[in-house]
């Protein structure tokens, strides 16, 4: 399915998206995970796929003043409902594909791809691109909040556009991401969240 089809999906549920949430339950859960993660104060951090900026949001809120977050999306309409929610200076916000991610080389220190992963046409092209950008020993986040079966069930029925976006096995995506160069740190697979998290290692 081509990235057109899928900005057009997510545009057409942007303004349904934060319903559908308990943002506040959302929101520790982030904090709980940023814990685990060992986020720095001062980190530019990269949110991929940030939809309508919840990711983003809790982020700002655990990052100094010194902190950046850059959010992308494929999805106008939800960068649209991200910006209208978040006033905030230390964010950059682009429409753009995470094969062509709008950074220079070794710019952030952290990559966060929140519930996002499934949708990417060609991951090895992702991984390298996100490699890039990480400066030297950066992490990538490939994390959800549910389980890896239910992402797939959501997925098979929300519609044409996304119903072939698998997430693979955790095991599937360390090896993947191992060969962009990453040392994987952790992998998570259970019914109540997914992780994989890589170092970069070259």
């Amino acid at each position: 399915m081509s990235d057109c089809a899928k900005s057009a999906f997510f545009d057409g549920i942007a303004d349904k998206w934060d319903g559908w949430e308990d943002l506040g339950a959302l929101e520790h859960k982030f904090f709980s995970g940023f814990d685990g993660f060992g986020l720095g104060p001062d980190e530019t951090v990269l949110d991929v796929g940030c939809g309508t900026g919840n990711l983003t949001l809790a982020l700002l809120k655990r990052l100094s003043s010194q902190g950046r977050v850059v959010s992308m999306d494929i999805s106008p309409k939800m960068i649209g409902v991200a910006q209208g929610k978040i006033k905030d200076a230390r964010v950059t916000w682009h429409v753009a594909d995470a094969q062509k991610i709008p950074m220079e080389d070794q710019s952030c220190d952290r990559v966060i791809c929140y519930s996002v992963w499934p949708h990417f046409e060609d991951f090895d092209a992702v991984a390298g691109e996100i490699s890039r950008v990480l400066r030297p020993s950066g992490k990538i986040h490939v994390w959800h909040l549910i389980g890896r079966d239910r992402v797939n069930q959501i997925h098979s029925t929300a519609g044409e556009a996304v119903r072939k976006d698998v997430l693979a096995p955790a095991s599937q995506t360390g090896e993947l991401l191992s060969r962009s160069g990453f040392q994987v740190e952790t992998t998570i697979d259970n019914d109540n969240q997914y992780l994989v998290t890589g170092i970069k290692s070259r």
